[in-house]
């Protein structure tokens, strides 16, 4: 199929717009659902400026680029809700244990391992395999996440990170708990901030920090106006540690201390009491729902059932891929709209409700639904064409169906962030790849040197 990517002047066009995406099926993920049949999306300085017929938009507007996306399905890029992007140096070395031996083993690898070159040098390689698998934004909780900062702005990724709290001897980083409030706070005060993002704390989890440090890291949060992350209740072993520190269940702990709302945005929330999934409703709470790592660590199925009947967000995650081996959010569509069907109920996650949860619902957990999750005038151009001349898509009866049950992360054809084209046609535009491939199969054979001499 032929693609326009030529400059508005080579065609006698003027600069009206940066890009028109056109010729595709467009599945806006707006309220209604709507579908744009032979659509176009036209997108100036970042922003979707119109969503609309293909035929009534190349008549209005002339456009800088063009995608000429026909047999294709055009939709807002999928958003990962929980990850840690640079444990991709790591993958595979910790398989087929629960997540404390999970635990055990990652943890003094990372202090061996980790530094600000080799998180960057793993960063690369993460937004390459997310931008290939239609991942245009993603929450990463991780250390260094300044040198992740820095690549991501270098590659026009979208990308929320900032400060980690973990109370742990030999923190990879080396700054102890004592020195970290000053060093987030300074950063926090003089962050750059990045259309489409927000400022982000994270405390990794009730187990790994007291009440008091809990307390005071969501005032920082709060101070902020930044979202606050943490793990919560991933399995029923975190539950009983948290219960023997603290005398209460992680959730109960967090609502207790004042921790929850509608800035918080918990990873996992495996095992919850009734009581516990009416908290987070009562305050607006959300979670990052991670069923490939959940499963994978024999962590349990997340009750997102109920979760969404009581009015929770839910997000999707991966995960790290150490803990789910893969950055793909695609799969993890698939998986969520698969495994809470495993109670009888084939109605439990629909296909269309699985795909918001990679879209419009991932974008609302951050508390960035107004800006992106789908494509709508004035949020931001985040967006992927999905190649359906394939034949596992053939014939296509209903889109949401197709990317939930059919669709893989190889069907990704082009990838968008901010009106930017970082993947068109398979080969991405601001990353070397070969180069990326080197450098992060070097990081990590320097590390199996080390770690086996």
């Amino acid at each position: 199929m032929p693609h326009t990517d030529l400059p508005a002047q080579d065609r006698g066009g003027s600069r009206d717009l940066d890009l028109l995406v056109h010729g595709g099926d467009v599945l806006t993920v707006d309220a209604a659902g709507t579908v744009v049949p032979d659509g176009a999306v036209a997108v100036r300085a970042g922003r979707i400026v119109e969503v609309g017929p293909a035929e009534r938009l190349r008549a209005t507007y002339d456009a800088a680029r063009e995608i000429d996306a026909r047999g294709c399905l055009v939709l807002p890029g999928l958003i990962n809700t929980h990850t840690h992007l640079a444990m991709n140096l790591l993958r595979g070395i910790a398989d087929d244990l629960t997540l404390q031996g999970f635990l055990a083993r990652v943890i003094p690898r990372e202090a061996e391992v980790l530094s600000p070159g080799t998180v960057a040098t793993a960063l690369r390689g993460a937004i390459a395999e997310s931008v290939r698998g239609g991942v245009t934004a993603a929450l990463d909780m991780y250390w260094f996440h300044e040198a992740a900062d820095a690549v991501a702005r270098e590659a026009g990724w979208r990308l929320l990170s900032g400060p980690t709290f973990m109370d742990v001897p030999g923190p990879p980083d080396g700054r102890p708990y004592a020195e970290r409030m000053a060093w987030a706070s300074a950063y926090l005060k003089d962050r750059d901030p990045v259309a489409g993002t927000r400022p982000v704390v994270f405390a990794h989890s009730a187990y790994t920090l007291g009440p008091e440090q809990l307390t005071e890291i969501a005032a920082l949060a709060g101070e902020h106006g930044a979202l606050l992350h943490l793990h919560a209740s991933e399995n029923a072993g975190e539950v009983a540690t948290v219960l023997e520190q603290h005398g209460m269940r992680p959730v109960e702990l967090l609502d207790s201390l004042g921790v929850l709302g509608p800035d918080t945005l918990l990873a996992h929330a495996v095992d919850l009491t009734d009581a516990e999934i009416a908290t987070l409703a009562r305050t607006g709470t959300a979670v990052a729902h991670c069923p490939v790592s959940n499963l994978k660590l024999g962590c349990g199925i997340a009750r997102v059932p109920d979760l969404l009947a009581a009015g929770v967000t839910v997000g999707l995650g991966t995960d790290g891929a150490v803990s789910s081996n893969t950055l793909d959010v695609l799969g993890a569509v698939k998986m969520a709209a698969l495994v809470h069907k495993a109670g009888g109920d084939p109605t439990a996650v629909g296909a269309e409700q699985a795909v918001r949860m990679a879209t419009i619902e991932a974008a609302r957990a951050l508390g960035l639904g107004d800006r992106l999750g789908s494509l709508e005038t004035g949020k931001r151009a985040d967006l992927i064409v999905v190649d359906l001349g394939r034949p596992h898509l053939a014939p296509r009866h209903d889109p949401w169906s197709t990317l939930a049950y059919a669709a893989a992360a190889g069907d990704v054809r082009d990838t968008v962030v901010d009106g930017r084209v970082l993947m068109r046609d398979r080969v991405l535009r601001t990353l070397d790849e070969s180069a990326v491939l080197r450098e992060l199969t070097a990081a990590a054979g320097a590390h199996q040197e080390t770690s086996t001499a």
